[in-house]
């Protein structure tokens, strides 16, 4: 016997949201596939509130930052990064959550869940054309940056415990590490 898993299409997983069909569950689609979301423990949420904070100071109306809100992508993903630094397009996101093309780049915060975001999640963001991903890893306290794309992968990772750094979308904007990795 042969078992086969059902993929979701993205009209098809915006339909059963507004159905309410998942209204009491915290759920993400990535590729195709319904990602049942493990609760936010303190440390993830203190950490991620304090950075999305930091950045709307450092970006002000430059650019939008939304706090655990989907990104719909082209390979029938629809995941909800911890923070997403997105273009400030007003209303049009009444009728769509951004593109890739609308994101400057995404973060996740990561303990529990490393190793998909490092992995498929990672892919997922590189395959789409998002030209940043950073990753705070809460297990080691450092921030792991993969940038410049080359055919639908990063071809660049930094980690970094210390210092600064400057998005590759706002190269004129010095972003303290520890601010974001909480220390």
């Amino acid at each position: 016997m042969t078992v086969t898993t059902y993929k979701w299409t993205i009209e098809r997983y915006h339909r059963a949201v507004e159905a309410g069909i998942f209204d009491d569950q915290s759920i993400e689609l990535l590729r195709g596939d319904l990602i049942v979301m493990p609760p936010e423990r303190e440390p993830h949420a203190y950490y991620n509130t304090e950075a999305a904070d930091y950045l709307r100071i450092l970006l002000g109306e430059r650019a939008k930052i939304r706090d655990a809100k989907p990104i719909t992508l082209p390979n029938d993903s629809e995941p909800a990064p911890d923070i997403a630094i997105v273009k400030p397009l007003g209303e049009i996101y009444l009728k769509h959550h951004p593109y890739a093309e609308d994101i400057f780049f995404v973060i996740e915060f990561s303990k529990s869940t490393l190793s998909k975001d490092l992995g498929e999640k990672k892919d997922i963001y590189a395959e789409a054309g998002i030209a940043e991903y950073w990753v705070v890893n809460l297990k080691f306290l450092q921030l792991q940056v993969f940038k410049d794309l080359k055919n639908g992968q990063y071809t660049t990772e930094l980690i970094l415990t210390t210092g600064t750094i400057a998005p590759v979308a706002f190269p004129d904007v010095t972003v303290q590490v520890q601010r974001i990795i909480g220390f």
